[in-house]
């Protein structure tokens, strides 16, 4: 088996697995469409996104894999496999773990994938480290009609953005938020209802992906997605999906009410990666026992040819 960075040789490659691609982050399918696709392509023309793909050959079957990180995040995103055909493939879970070892590589401390729980590629993320830690669920607004009403909704400003990370903090369970890390950047919709409702948007050519942060203890939500749906600036003809969080699974009902349309569950699945500690000094006092040396002798040692007498 070899695996290899794609190159321009395997463009040919890539137009006959433009169509059999399964993507693994769900907001950029849903707001750029195909990632093999034209749009999808030019997104490794963005200088603000590490982007990477890799080729794994192996007994004439080749296998196409690709992740991304986005400018200042600490993780990074498997974005495609392809083809659909081979998600059985042995081959695969070696590509999956080379595509994570670049992540780690761009400094990043976990990788996240998007995928149906059915799906053939479940098995091969799991050999490849991948574990679940949340469910999601995305559900189809554009369909969803309603009264105009009074816009319940301001765009988020510096000045929101304390109140949306304690709305974060308050919503997602503690083991989560080093994987799902609150807001920090202004962005998204908040409701001045006591802070207690948060939408962040993701938007492309194909449609407007909105993630909430509810409390509880809002009241009308139901209300308050018709507004915001009625009040989404260029929104034009695009559709309108809320991705819900198993850890928000109370939001399902009240969507389902307002008569949107589910997808079948994901699983959302990350994996940690380990940081390499590069200094070979840092390595050897870490190996050491605490109480073997003071620190001013260890200094010293340090300074010492290998073999030379103190």
């Amino acid at each position: 088996m070899n695996i290899r960075p794609l190159d321009l040789l395997d463009l040919p490659t890539l137009y006959r697995y433009r169509g059999e691609a399964l993507s693994l982050d769900t907001a950029r399918l849903l707001t750029r469409g195909n990632p093999l696709g034209a749009i999808g392509l030019m997104a490794y023309l963005n200088p603000d996104r590490h982007i990477y793909s890799a080729v794994a050959s192996d007994d004439g079957v080749k296998l196409l894999g690709g992740i991304s990180q986005s400018n200042g995040e600490s993780f990074a995103k498997l974005l495609y496999l392809a083809p659909t055909a081979h998600l059985t493939h042995t081959a695969l879970p070696a590509l999956i773990e080379h595509l994570t070892t670049e992540a780690g590589a761009w400094g990043s401390f976990h990788v996240l994938a998007e995928v149906e729980e059915t799906s053939q590629a479940f098995a091969a993320l799991r050999l490849a480290g991948f574990s679940v830690y949340a469910w999601q669920r995305v559900w189809d607004l554009s369909a969803v009609e309603g009264q105009d009403m009074a816009d319940h909704w301001h765009k988020v400003s510096g000045a929101n953005l304390p109140a949306v990370q304690l709305l974060h903090h308050q919503i997602v369970p503690p083991l989560l938020q080093a994987i799902e890390p609150a807001p920090r950047r202004t962005g998204g919709w908040i409701c001045p209802e006591g802070g207690r409702c948060y939408v962040g948007v993701a938007s492309g050519v194909y449609g407007v992906l909105l993630t909430p942060l509810i409390h509880p203890e809002a009241s009308d939500v139901a209300q308050k997605f018709v507004s915001l749906l009625k009040h989404l600036p260029e929104r034009r003809n695009r559709p309108v999906y809320v991705c819900v969080r198993s850890y928000q699974a109370w939001l399902e009902p009240v969507l389902e009410d307002l008569g949107a349309k589910a997808s079948p569950r994901q699983a959302v699945m990350v994996k940690h990666l380990t940081r390499v500690i590069k200094e070979e000094e840092a390595l050897t006092r870490a190996a050491q026992p605490a109480t073997a040396i003071p620190a001013s002798r260890v200094s010293h040692i340090e300074t010492k040819e290998p073999g030379a007498t103190p």
